[in-house]
């Protein structure tokens, strides 16, 4: 069963809570902002409802959370991003069945590219300290113009790829990237794992996969099957 009418040409990923669990190092770089500034750390399952807006609403939904918002969302970001990006690998992996399919899809001959309200040295830093930046010729990060849900960033990946909005497919784990999907004219599926608090069925995807490698199965084409010689 395919996602879309053709198979697509081209697919485009979220990376935080779709390609790369990335929560507890999130979580512990904004847990030491806090701490330095004289805020509560807030813990993993707090700052994992804060992820996939990008670092500037992080920091800032995070300060709001323990005592009111700063008015100097700025440097907090730059001194947020600093400590992340020092260990921004220690514990983020790729979620199960991720370096296998993006093997086959890239074997299969598709353009990937990443689409991600993450800062882009963030972005390809960690894709590079995970053995997956080889993946991904096109990197749209979210300091780099409009963010998600703005269909912009998904337009851009489209370009950079060169293949048009009808052959392409969009995946991701939040409201956001359906949105910028839609926006943009791609179709789109959800992971069913990923940060958004809203339930995957109830995002408006065109499908929920329960794992990543599933993806896969869904988009390419079977190999005709070959008559036994008799």
């Amino acid at each position: 069963m395919t996602i879309a009418a053709a198979a697509p040409r081209a697919v485009i990923f979220d990376l935080d809570g779709t390609l790369v669990d990335s929560a507890r190092d999130i979580a512990d770089a904004l847990d030491e902002l806090l701490e330095r500034h004289g805020r509560r750390r807030i813990g993993l399952d707090a700052a994992r409802r804060l992820i996939g807006h990008g670092a500037p609403s992080l920091v800032s939904r995070a300060f709001a959370l323990t005592g009111g918002a700063p008015a100097d969302v700025d440097r907090l970001t730059a001194e947020y991003l600093s400590i992340y990006e020092g260990e921004l690998a220690r514990a983020t992996r790729p979620y199960p069945g991720v370096v296998a399919t993006l093997q086959r899809l890239a074997a299969a001959g598709l353009g990937l590219a990443v689409c991600t309200n993450k800062a882009t040295a963030a972005t390809q830093r960690l894709l590079e300290a995970l053995d997956l930046a080889a993946f991904f010729p096109v990197v749209i990060g979210g300091d780099s113009g409009a963010r998600k849900p703005d269909p912009e960033p998904v337009r851009r990946a489209l370009a950079g790829l060169g293949v048009a909005a009808g052959a392409a497919l969009m995946v991701g784990d939040s409201a956001n990237d359906v949105a910028a999907a839609r926006g943009a004219g791609v179709a789109v599926v959800v992971v069913g794992y990923g940060y958004t608090e809203t339930p995957p069925a109830e995002l408006g995807a065109d499908a929920v996969l329960a794992r990543f490698d599933e993806l896969a199965a869904r988009i390419l084409s079977p190999a005709p099957s070959r008559a036994r010689d008799r």
